[in-house]
């Protein structure tokens, strides 16, 4: 039998898994083409059938091509329409279509949220984690819920609904829903076994893994450093010497390290009364806080520049990124009394970019933020405040109204 398709994914994508069970069950046969991330998805071959680089990512024998998993799903259920996994009426498509969202949105993302966190992709934060269990939990009690009483999730048959929340299930029993976990969920661990265990999908979900404890998160280990040697034993000297000489201190004390953007030339302007402006004046009008900068601002002794991160592709939930930010400003810190930023979330949830403006002393970005270890992870641009354009997203990024191809702002955070 001749393969309907190719297919790019990886073993432990969930979406991969809910494709391939769509062919199976239709008796077809898909061709699964080597992928390494980073290297496969950089590829010019690759980024000129599917531009934004990601899986999985779907050709038809006809040439015709699709990314995104769950509209390759649907595509090739619509090509087998007696599988019935589309549902049999207009209702049973609708509330086929919403658990497959809902098990993405909610269920999918914060296990592989979770799971990033763990394992160092994304810096890690306790009570990030813990939102995203509850999360995760009230998500999975919904779907226990519901499957209560029912064999399948729509009508009486397998539909789409069920190899979604199968696929995303089996993932996440192999790294968060472990063994103290999984008794709240009895209903939803049978429709696994359901769903894995059918004839036609056993070789696509093979043996499940069910864990028995969820990957935890382990801490770097620090560097250890040696031991200095121990000082050699003053020798005893008589007490009047040691009387005269107790006044000196032991150790010297270390110099202190002074900041190179301090010794740039004195500045007119003065960050920390643009920092109380902004803080308390209305943003626009004749009175408002960018009036008062372009009054009070010197172009001298600090600059005005665009900031924008550079991997938007990787963006998912809008929350997320607004705590990204918050992060990067936090990381920052040491450069607090130099900088003003206001940075925001533009767009929506799986479709954002993270953009805004900074003030900071000098001309040169890269000696104000250099401090936040990923400073490298944005792109700096500076702003020339005598161009149209230019200024006009330097306000509206202080105005919190800004919109970058036709994304609009959605959240925003300030460094003051």
């Amino acid at each position: 039998m001749a393969p309907i398709g190719s297919l790019y994914t990886v073993d432990a994508q969930s979406k991969g898994k809910m494709i391939r069970s769509v062919v199976a069950l239709a008796g077809q046969e898909v061709e699964l083409l080597p992928f390494e991330f980073g290297v496969t998805n950089k590829s010019s071959e690759f980024l000129s059938k599917f531009p934004l680089g990601k899986i999985p990512a779907y050709q038809h024998a006809n040439g015709f091509k699709l990314y995104e998993g769950n509209a390759i799903a649907r595509y090739l259920a619509g090509l087998y329409p007696n599988t019935g996994l589309l549902g049999g009426t207009p209702e049973e498509a609708a509330l086929v279509d919403q658990w497959m969202h809902v098990v993405e949105t909610e269920a999918d993302t914060y296990d592989t949220w979770i799971s990033f966190l763990v394992r160092g992709l994304v810096p890690y934060n306790k009570p990030i984690e813990l939102n995203f269990y509850e999360r995760l939990e009230r998500c999975l009690a919904v779907l226990e819920s519901h499957i209560s009483t029912r064999t399948f999730f729509v009508g009486e048959r397998i539909t789409l609904a069920d190899l979604s929340v199968a696929s995303v299930l089996s993932k996440a029993v192999a790294q968060t829903v472990d063994a103290s976990r999984r008794p709240k969920y009895p209903n939803l661990m049978r429709h696994l076994d359901t769903i894995a265990n059918q004839p036609k999908l056993k070789a696509v979900f093979g043996q499940v893994n069910y864990i028995d404890k969820a990957i935890q998160y382990t801490p770097p280990a620090k560097e250890k450093k040696e031991k200095a040697p121990a000082p050699p034993k003053a020798e005893k000297k008589p007490k009047k010497e040691e009387e005269e000489e107790e006044e000196e201190p032991a150790v010297p004390a270390e110099p202190k390290v002074k900041n190179p953007l301090d010794d740039l030339p004195k500045s007119t302007f003065n960050l920390e009364d643009w920092k109380r402006a902004y803080s308390n004046k209305d943003t626009r009008g004749a009175d408002g806080a960018i009036e008062w900068f372009y009054q009070n601002f010197d172009s001298t002794g600090f600059s005005v520049w665009r900031v924008d991160f550079k991997y938007n592709e990787e963006l998912t939930l809008t929350f997320m990124s607004s705590n990204q930010i918050t992060g990067y400003f936090n990381r920052l810190e040491a450069s607090r009394k130099y900088l003003f930023g206001s940075v925001g979330v533009l767009g929506e949830n799986n479709n954002s970019i993270i953009s805004g403006t900074l003030i900071l002393r000098g001309q040169d970005a890269e000696p104000v933020v250099n401090v936040a270890p990923d400073w490298e992870s944005y792109e700096y641009k500076k702003l020339d405040l005598s161009k149209e354009e230019d200024k006009q997203f330097f306000e509206a990024a202080l105005a919190w109204d800004l919109e970058v191809s036709g994304k609009k702002w959605a959240d925003g955070k300030n460094f003051k």
